[in-house]
């Protein structure tokens, strides 16, 4: 059974820095590729950075500079470093593997940046 667990959310000013972390448990993991994704109220979930098994990585446009992902196969762990962080940033984070041909979503973790 594939399961992902968020964590690490919370309420931040802006200019600000949160780190999350995504748990997978349920598949190889050294061999399949994690994405971080969100979405704001109203809006669609929209990507914010993959990773592969071996640890190559992509960004959306807004996020590149600000946001960094990493991974640490030996912990089956994807973390998020969020830097300088916008109000519009302002999301509920969710993860999401592939497995088989189907997609698998963490519950996801709330980030709130607000003064």
């Amino acid at each position: 059974q594939v399961r992902l667990v968020e964590s690490g959310g919370g309420l931040v000013q802006p200019g600000g820095s949160l780190r999350l972390s995504c748990v997978v448990s349920g598949t190889i993991f050294s061999l399949s590729t994690v994405g971080w994704y969100r979405q704001a109220p109203g809006n669609q979930r929209e990507l914010v950075a993959t990773i592969t098994g071996g640890g190559s990585s992509n960004y959306a446009d807004s996020m590149k500079g600000r946001f960094t992902i990493s991974r640490d196969n030996a912990k089956k762990t994807v973390d998020l470093q969020m830097n300088t962080l916008k109000p519009e940033d302002t999301a509920v984070y969710y993860c999401n593997v592939w497995k088989f041909g189907q997609v698998y979503w963490g519950k996801g973790t709330l980030v709130t940046v607000s003064s």
